[in-house]
């Protein structure tokens, strides 16, 4: 990594819904921009704590299989779990369903119609349910990523209406999915299965979906070790070199 050596921040304690409680992890400097080796990760995936969100460091996170993850009452932190969740872009699963209602239905998705509004609307979906990660300092940060060419936003519509839709970080040949909403059936499903047909054309090697749930499991995610996701994160970024 770059940088001089973290310091320890020892007992650090949050509400984080990740359930983090008085553990040692790494506390970053905002002046220098460096991790910790991801392998210092505690067992559920907490690497460090501060630093800041913007572009030099948010590319040098993901392209080490980090990322960051918090409540608004809490400090930056910095997550690599050691099990990862991924799918692999032409392994997409489209249910009989799914397929079925496509094929019934008016369906558009289009590709960075407008990212601050889907990130926007990604952060309201959890909000108003249970809580967001996603704060004002994300909201910003990630739309200077999409600035810079590394962020991209999906957005499905069903006869015209906007149905649902995902946002995420490019990195080469790597997609790591960040959130998504949906307002009507299968919205953001429809947006994910197109995301995934464009990556598979484009050779792209992974979708990072960061945690398993059973909808992305659906889809045909699958759990991998961590030395499976270094070794297509580390292909994904050597290929956009050629």
């Amino acid at each position: 990594m770059n940088g001089k050596y973290p310091d320890v921040f020892d007992d650090f304690s949050t509400d984080n819904p990740n359930g983090v409680n008085n553990m040692p992890v790494y506390r970053l400097e905002e002046d220098n921009i460096y991790f910790p080796l991801p392998e210092l990760a505690e067992p559920d995936g907490l690497l460090a704590v501060g630093g800041d969100l913007s572009v030099e460091r948010l590319i040098l996170a993901y392209s080490n299989g980090i990322f960051p993850w918090y409540s608004k009452e809490d400090p930056i932190l910095w997550w690599c779990p050691k099990e990862r969740f991924i799918i692999r872009p032409k392994d997409i699963h489209v249910s009989h369903s799914l397929n079925k209602f496509m094929r019934k239905h008016d369906t558009e998705v289009v590709f960075d119609r407008d990212f601050a509004d889907t990130i926007h609307r990604c952060r309201m979906r959890w909000e108003n349910e249970s809580g967001t990660w996603i704060t004002d300092e994300m909201e910003e940060a990630y739309c200077k990523l999409h600035d810079s060419g590394y962020a991209l936003s999906v957005e499905s519509f069903v006869y015209g209406r906007l149905a649902g839709g995902l946002y995420g970080v490019i990195l080469g040949k790597c997609f790591f999915g960040e959130s998504m909403f949906s307002y009507s059936e299968n919205g953001s499903k429809i947006a994910l299965v197109k995301l995934a047909e464009l990556l598979a054309d484009n050779d792209f090697l992974m979708i990072d979906c960061q945690f398993h749930t059973a909808h992305l499991e659906s889809m045909g995610g699958v759990k991998i070790s961590y030395s499976e996701y270094c070794g297509l994160l580390e292909q994904g970024l050597t290929l956009s070199l050629y």
